[in-house]
């Protein structure tokens, strides 16, 4: 038995379940997306970004319950004149079952700008050349569930806050993934009237979306050199899709099968004590309709520094 009551010989990572962690995050959300067609004057891509507001985030853990409460703090990282102003909801639910990580995972954002607009809208210029879309949303609503192979894998270890690796560890996953996603302008075209065809459907959908269901085999790979630790998951999958566009009362459906890859990036600086990490993930969303195609990342950046506390109960286990 090592210091934590564990056995090193076999076990590479160390878990403080017998904890109280407290922590805070800071960091951002994003989730810019482009259509892509063949509209009017030659234009063949439109890129919609969000503002960014920072969100700072409180929370706690102890053996297998943890809770996380954020929310945005004032102001804008970008102009508000240039990108107006973003509207997001974004809310998780994350747990671990033996070989297992599952998360679900609802965000919702309103309020984009159309970059370059100035190049066919003649109201706007160089000073300022976005077109402001208030009504123009997101949504994404996922379940997705990794499967590791090895039985010695903890994502709790992974992700620095009940725990930590000691060494070198890896293993090839399964990822299962169930999405719905889309964007929308309420009532009203996506593309700008300049650039719409007025005999193509396509260029006067209100919405496009899809509800897809995938697999994406993968690996990972987490190691800890000198209290520094980091993880790098990549996998490589697809999905089957039912996949739509709104035109006015009408709905066109079709069905297809799209690319889909699995990035998530984990690094920081942790001790039995403490911890700071950066963390990273992508959600890459993507469908093709006939010439249109529609892609979306939605990604977060976040430092996350905590403590972890002793309880009665964890000081007679680390001596043990």
């Amino acid at each position: 038995m090592n210091y934590y009551g564990q056995k090193s010989d076999s076990v590479k990572h160390e878990l403080f379940k017998n904890r109280v962690v407290l922590f805070a995050d800071l960091g951002f959300n994003s989730a810019p997306f482009n259509i892509q067609d063949n509209y009017l004057l030659g234009v063949s891509k439109l890129d919609y970004k969000n503002n960014i507001r920072a969100v700072l985030g409180i929370g706690g853990a102890y053996k297998w319950f943890a809770l996380r409460i954020g929310f945005a703090l004032p102001g804008n990282l970008r102009s508000k004149s240039e990108f107006g102003n973003t509207e997001y909801f974004d809310i998780g639910l994350r747990f671990n079952i033996k070989q297992t990580f599952s998360n679900i995972i609802i965000r919702s954002y309103k309020g984009y700008a159309l970059k370059n607009a100035y190049q066919w809208n003649d109201t706007l210029n160089l000073e300022k050349p976005n077109a402001i879309m208030p009504n123009v949303s997101s949504t994404s609503i996922s379940a997705n569930v990794w499967y590791f192979i090895s039985k010695e894998f903890k994502m709790q270890a992974v992700d620095g806050k009940v725990g930590h690796y000691t060494g070198a560890a890896k293993t090839w996953y399964f990822k299962t993934s169930l999405n719905l996603f889309g964007i929308s302008n309420d009532t009203s075209p996506l593309v700008p009237e300049e650039l719409r065809d007025s005999t193509n459907d396509r260029h006067h959908a209100s919405s496009i979306g899809a509800i897809d269901l995938g697999l994406i085999p993968g690996y990972v790979y987490v190691n800890r050199i000198k209290n520094w630790q980091f993880a790098v998951f990549a996998g490589l999958g697809g999905v089957i899709q039912s996949k739509f566009y709104t035109k006015g009362q009408t709905s066109r459906g079709y069905l297809g099968i799209a690319p889909r890859i699995d990035i998530r990036l984990i690094a920081g600086y942790t001790k039995p004590k403490y911890f700071i990490m950066l963390t990273s993930d992508f959600d890459i969303k993507s469908l093709q309709i006939q010439n249109l195609k529609y892609n979306q990342t939605y990604y977060n950046l976040k430092l996350v520094a905590g403590i972890r506390l002793h309880t009665k109960k964890s000081r007679q286990k680390d001596w043990i």
